[in-house]
């Protein structure tokens, strides 16, 4: 069944409230997902020429702050590390493809859960409330999150298995529906230089995202050659650096529910989601349509194509 919610601030002023406001979206989809929740934020760009990684360790223990010394040792650049729960967020002025490398070589049972300049994506099993505690959602500023709450009907109860999925820098994607063509589109795309980490749909639909913005595409565009390529029924919603989407296919079996002011725009699987949002009564809000791609930008506003 799964919920996802989104929340995308048109102000900065609500950008210290992002946490508080967002926590109880994704607490509200605890019936429809109570198995594993996640949430990706876009907040604290990292420094020009650093990125930001977001890493899992089963040790809640883990020594984050000498895995940070021994990266910058081994690359030879700064690097430090901020313990969220299981998970941390570490900057580092190493390049991706460095980073990725040496942790591969040097960080047995460490994975990486996202990586960009803004985005910090912390995901794990349990009731979405319970993750949002220990994460220490309700505390976290930012100007945009994506979240997800599952329950497992096609794979195990596993933090890997979690959403959202990242496979490009500062992209993520959630989604309640299932895709029938996924193995296939998983060969196709992985001859395309596209790395997964687990045999989930959605990680697919990801990475058939970060491949269509390889190859230039706006996310709009990509989205929209989704609707050819995709099997299945879905309802998406996808986190970019500096904006939010939504999509749902043709059929638009899946519960989707978008609202509006001039200080935000918010989506989720059922309305009481979104009904503690600062406005929401006088808010618009509707039904995305079937195959139509929804879409903001701090620079330019909503579309929809």
């Amino acid at each position: 069944m799964c919920g996802i919610v989104g929340l995308f601030l048109k102000t900065p002023a609500l950008e210290p409230r992002l946490g508080a406001l967002v926590t109880p979206m994704l607490a509200a989809m605890g019936e429809r997902g109570p198995d594993s929740a996640g949430i990706a934020l876009y907040c604290d760009p990292a420094p020009t020429g650093s990125i930001k990684i977001t890493l899992h360790h089963p040790d809640e223990d883990h020594d984050w702050d000498g895995l940070a010394a021994d990266l910058a040792a081994g690359l030879g650049v700064a690097a430090a590390a901020a313990r969220r729960g299981n998970h941390c967020v570490l900057t580092t002025a190493a390049a991706e493809a460095g980073a990725r490398a040496w942790l591969a070589a040097n960080a047995p049972g460490t994975r990486i859960v996202g990586v960009g300049q803004a985005i910090e994506l912390f995901k794990d099993r349990g009731h979405p409330a319970e993750v949002a505690e220990r994460f220490g959602l309700a505390g976290a500023a930012g100007t945009h999150a994506v979240g997800h709450t599952r329950m497992a009907t096609e794979s195990a109860v596993t933090t890997e298995h979690a959403h959202p999925f990242s496979t490009g820098l500062d992209l993520c994607l959630v989604h309640n529906g299932s895709l029938s063509n996924h193995n296939r589109l998983r060969r196709r795309l992985a001859r395309r230089g596209v790395a997964f980490e687990t045999d989930n749909d959605t990680e697919v639909a990801a990475g058939y995202l970060t491949w269509r913005l390889r190859e230039g595409a706006s996310l709009a565009e990509a989205l929209e050659a989704g609707l050819a390529d995709l099997d299945g029924f879905y309802t998406f919603a996808i986190g970019t650096r500096d904006g939010f989407a939504v999509l749902r296919d043709a059929v638009a079996c899946k519960p989707a529910v978008l609202a509006e002011t001039d200080e935000w725009v918010a989506m989720a699987s059922e309305y009481r989601s979104l009904a503690h949002l600062p406005g929401a009564r006088g808010a618009a809000i509707w039904e995305p349509a079937p195959a139509t791609v929804y879409s903001w930008r701090r620079e330019t506003g909503h579309d929809r194509h």
